[in-house]
């Protein structure tokens, strides 16, 4: 069971996932996910990833009760979620979305606000402003605060849910491809972020990324699903992002060039890890292949 302490300086108590022979489908023969198993227990960054149609965002829709499986069971700290309110869930798994083109009138700080939902008995306004407040500095969107969220970049609209996630302060965050619609620059930044938060917080963070080489610098463990909805490999970048696992998975010959200048721990002295960089070959087409 989870350990019931409450949060101490931004630090969140540390939540279980566990996912058992979980199979999804929209219909009867478009199954999506087929016979997950997964145990995610430590914390820290993990990135799922896998081409186009193996059920990426399936899976974390799946988490959040979005999708309900047609077979197999999720546990969050050992308790099935169909036996959880979508509150009490809410309380432990903060979630946001791919991006899309809702817009909504309200400003940036009551957007960002929203997230403060679940805080609202437990903290005062000013208390819940100030964690809006902190999270928009972090995220660089603290100048557009009274601007209308309908009235914002597509990348300021990435960062604003970002910041709407991160006020959540639950044991466990989902994003869908947070990075998209950034440029190179907040795609990097935003990947050092979440790594950041999750070992200060010791919290989950779990996100969907397209990126195989922004992956493997920032990830602790990578998930890589493959077709037909299946896990293919679960581990660090070095075990996972293979030139054997990727041409398989993608379709796509490559190599690795292992370097450790670029880790995210390279400034510590004993630090030995070795980041995988993905060069791209030729892509393996097959004729008849969706």
């Amino acid at each position: 069971m989870a350990n019931p302490q409450k949060e101490r300086q931004g630090v969140v108590t540390m939540t279980k996932i566990e996912l058992k022979d979980v199979s999804f489908g929209y219909s009867h023969d478009k199954i999506v996910l087929r016979d997950v198993n997964l145990l995610i227990e430590e914390p820290g960054l993990y990135c799922i990833v896998g081409p186009n149609g193996v059920g990426k965002s399936t899976i974390v829709k799946c988490l959040n009760k979005i999708n309900i499986p047609q077979k197999g069971k999720i546990f969050v700290d050992d308790v099935d979620i169909h036996t959880m309110h979508y509150k009490e869930l809410a309380k432990k798994i903060g979630y946001v979305p791919v991006f899309s083109q809702d817009a909504f009138s309200m400003s940036v700080v009551d957007t960002i606000m929203v997230g403060r939902y679940n805080h609202s008995k437990d903290c005062n306004k000013e208390e819940n402003l100030k964690k809006v407040f902190e999270a928009m500095k972090l995220l660089h969107v603290d100048g557009l605060a009274y601007k209308k969220f309908n009235q914002i970049s597509a990348g300021q609209h990435q960062k604003v849910a970002i910041a709407r996630g991160i006020v959540q302060e639950t044991p466990v965050l989902i994003l869908d491809e947070p990075t998209a619609n950034l440029d190179v620059k907040y795609q990097v930044y935003v990947m050092e972020m979440l790594r950041a938060i999750a070992e200060k917080r010791n919290m989950i963070v779990l996100t969907i990324s397209h990126d195989l080489n922004i992956t493997a610098k920032y990830a602790h463990k990578v998930i890589m699903l493959a077709k037909p909805g299946v896990i293919h490999a679960v581990g660090s970048p070095q075990e996972v992002l293979t030139a054997e696992n990727i041409t398989k998975v993608y379709g796509v010959n490559c190599r690795i060039i292992e370097d450790d200048s670029d880790s995210p721990n390279a400034n510590i002295p004993d630090s030995k890890i070795r980041v995988p960089h993905i060069i791209l070959g030729e892509a393996l087409i097959i004729d008849g292949e969706e």
